[in-house]
């Protein structure tokens, strides 16, 4: 998709589909007008063409209300689009009607463009109606935009490619141009990288397999500049990693442990930040097997792994002054006469055993040595992401994804970045307590703790491989994969924490 940011009256335009943003301000049911995002010179342009309509009732602002004008008086565009995002105080918004707001209307603009065959997409940028800066506003239109446009109809033999061609974000000339222009960028490097996490995501277990992700993981980095390797059994056993290597037996498919590092040019502090992504390729349960019933969505349990490469693809290009290297553990979890089984017990690198009570409780075990091979790789800063447990969608549902942090000033600058972000995180206790149900008999773990708190002890789990690190565990199980389709995004895989995590690395810098 081309993109673009120009200065330029919005009114005088020439375009296929010109999106008007607009914002619900009525007060006891009774319509009002509703400010255009225009400067005062083309304000009256824009009432005069479209005021009524705004005025009527019949177009209420309600958060993605969409209304389509063909010909628009006084418009050099051939069609306007109106989107509303809400009530001028939305509480539901991160801030206000406000960057998580904006992102949706812009999807729903997208989404509505190419449901209708058109390619090209022009949008203004609100000035005055959404509690965000210029710059914050610009990157949250081409971040909602381009997430839109992502279709996960990979393998239809009949597939009409129905992606955008051009997205073309207009502001006034009387706004804070540079800083504008470096809002929109990043926002199209974000969207971008989301959906970089999202195409690996979707792939089947018998395309993507973990020697084929670490393969597009090389090929990624070098694109972007970063320093990439990948590795396998070999330098697993070499390592000493029995936690990931006794994941990895019972399938003939090798495991990948890709190692990516970005350097700046002129790093601020000593501050080396470790993404470790769980990157199961396919997940049947090993011998503890899954229902049938879904398990042909464990293609998705890859997906924490995804976003490290999606959240270090943006690094790369974004060029934040901070030290940052990334570990991914991939495999395959199936069942064979050499898979690891319940009872086993296995020696993680850090040297502490592990007794294993139920093996389709794999992603902690690949993720232990993962976090272990971080630190010693030299991050002081750790933060994981992975599908890593049913439970945390039982406990938040599907509109929190599950968030443990060892430590306040590390949770400080993750919640923070989340303003921006606009994703839901949930944070849960790591209460000392809970280590006791991980206590096993005849080794120093389990890796499973029984029924109750299943999302808690898992992380309780890979706290104890973070150890003394600070450390933020994302378990992001109920978020990574959309049964439906939203007015703003496709139905599959979300790309769920890209945009965070690159928000937190951006606190460091």
């Amino acid at each position: 998709m081309k993109t673009e940011l120009k200065f330029a009256l919005a009114s005088a335009t020439a375009a296929e589909l010109l999106v008007i943003f607009t914002v619900d301000q009525s007060v006891d049911g009774t319509p009002a007008d509703i400010p255009a995002v225009f400067p005062l010179t083309e304000s009256q342009t824009v009432h005069d063409s479209i005021g009524e309509i705004l005025t009527s009732g019949e177009f209420r602002s309600t958060a993605n209300e969409t209304l389509l004008i063909h010909q628009p008086k006084s418009f050099a565009a051939k069609r306007v689009l109106l989107v509303g995002i809400g009530k001028a105080a939305d509480p539901a918004s991160t801030t206000g009607p406000g960057v998580v707001a904006l992102r949706k209307a812009a999807g729903t603009a997208a989404r509505y463009a190419k449901s209708r065959g058109l390619r090209a997409l022009t949008i203004a940028l609100p000035q005055t109606l959404v509690e965000a800066t210029d710059a914050e506003a610009a990157r949250t239109i081409a971040e909602g935009v381009i997430a839109a446009d992502f279709d996960p109809d990979t393998y239809r033999s009949d597939r009409k490619d129905q992606s955008l061609t051009s997205l073309t974000l207009l502001g006034s000339e009387r706004i804070d141009q540079p800083g504008t222009l470096a809002g929109f960028e990043e926002g199209v490097i974000l969207g971008e990288s989301q959906n970089f996490a999202r195409a690996l995501i979707n792939e089947p277990g018998n395309v993507l397999t973990p020697t084929v992700l670490g393969e597009r993981a090389k090929a990624m980095c070098d694109e972007v500049g970063l320093t990439c390797e990948v590795y396998s059994t070999a330098k697993l056993e070499e390592l000493k990693m029995g936690a990931f290597l006794g994941v990895t037996r019972g399938s003939a498919e090798p495991p990948a442990l890709i190692v990516a590092h970005y350097e700046p040019a002129n790093p601020t502090s000593e501050v080396v930040l470790g993404l470790v992504g769980k990157a199961i390729t396919f997940d049947t349960g090993g011998i503890s097997i899954k229902p049938a019933d879904g398990m042909e969505k464990m293609k998705y349990d890859m997906a924490g792994g995804a976003a490290m490469l999606g959240a270090i693809r943006a690094i790369a290009l974004l060029k934040p002054n901070v030290r940052v290297l990334a570990v991914i553990c991939s495999a395959e979890n199936m069942p064979s006469s050499r898979a690891y089984k319940p009872g086993d017990v296995l020696t993680a690198m850090s040297g502490k055993t592990i007794e294993v009570i139920n093996t389709d409780a794999e992603g902690r075990l690949v993720l232990a040595d993962g976090l272990h091979y971080a630190k010693q790789l030299g991050a002081t800063h750790l933060i994981d992401a992975a599908t890593l447990t049913g439970a945390v969608g039982v406990a938040l549902g599907v509109h929190n994804a599950g968030a443990f942090a060892s430590d306040e000033a590390t949770w400080a600058k993750f919640e923070d970045g989340l303003k921006l972000s606009g994703e839901r995180f949930w944070r849960l206790p790591l209460h000392s307590e809970y280590r006791e149900q991980i206590k096993s008999h005849i080794a120093d773990l389990m890796n499973t703790g029984g029924r109750y708190g299943g999302a808690i002890t898992a992380a309780m789990f890979l706290k104890e491989f973070a150890g003394d690190t600070p450390w933020i565990h994302l378990d992001i199980a109920g978020l990574a994969w959309l049964d439906d389709a939203k007015g703003w995004i496709s139905k599959g895989p979300s790309g769920v924490a890209v945009r965070s995590i690159v928000a937190w690395v951006q606190q460091y810098a």
